[in-house]
């Protein structure tokens, strides 16, 4: 097994986590950033030795490339739920692609887990959905109960397994997100409503994007956002008069 890079490890039950791992790997790098878990982390370090190497960092900073060696990482982590999608999208934005890693496996709410496995035409489909599955390939692994975690948290957790694509449908980055967010910004309405505040004709978008203008954006498949993404693009670039 290759490198495991774990993140949020302050608690006793994700100190246990780090255990099992530690014992199954042949390297692990444990992302911390709370001093006060430090000292029982390194504990656990020193009964690893070589496998182990403790961080103090916090995870939406911490680069871990240069402790790769070229190589390629899974990312395994019990995210707070708080900052869990703001990592992910971090993590699902690395240039270039394919990333540093080959693999995430991650817990989040069901409810957010759902948000990113979602295709068109479920009722979690949304901007995440789009990202995620543009580039990567998601499933939720199992649910785990509220009764599992001390103290019990309110909501169910489930984990999410993503692995990158290689090669996933060419278009900008940024475009795709700005496209996803214009569409479901109003997704009660048509495309050809909710794509004007991208300041394009969206009937022309959607159009040369063989995407129908009077269909709503939860009906989209993801290969759809990435067509008017190219479009939008390419519109763009002939206005500033780009090769």
């Amino acid at each position: 097994m290759g490198p495991i890079v774990l993140g949020m490890l302050a608690t006793k039950d994700h100190q246990a986590f780090l255990k099992n791992f530690a014992g199954l790997a042949r390297r692990v790098i444990a992302v911390e950033r709370d001093q006060r878990a430090l000292p029982a982390l390194e504990e656990i370090s020193r009964r690893y030795p070589g496998r182990l190497e403790i961080i103090c960092a916090d995870a939406q900073y911490f680069d871990p490339r240069p402790l790769l060696g070229g190589g390629l990482a899974k990312i395994v982590a019990n995210l707070p739920y708080n900052i869990a999608t703001a990592l992910l999208i971090d993590w699902l934005s690395i240039e270039p692609w394919p990333p540093w890693y080959d693999m995430m496996v991650l817990m989040f709410q069901r409810e957010v887990a759902e948000r990113i496995v979602a295709r068109e035409n479920d009722e979690a489909y949304g901007r995440l959905g789009v990202l995620a599955n543009w580039r990567t390939e998601t499933r939720i692994l199992f649910d785990i109960s509220p009764a599992a975690f001390v103290p019990q948290p309110k909501v169910t957790s489930s984990l999410i397994r993503l692995v990158p694509r290689g090669a996933p449908e060419a278009c900008d980055r940024r475009a795709l997100e700005q496209v996803a967010a214009a569409a479901f910004g109003q997704r009660r309405k048509m495309l050809r409503q909710s794509l004007k505040s991208l300041a394009v004709d969206p009937a022309r978008l959607a159009a040369t994007a063989h995407v129908d203008p009077t269909r709503r954006a939860e009906t989209i498949p993801v290969s759809g956002f990435v067509a008017m993404a190219r479009e939008l693009s390419d519109i763009r670039k002939t206005k500033l008069n780009i090769p």
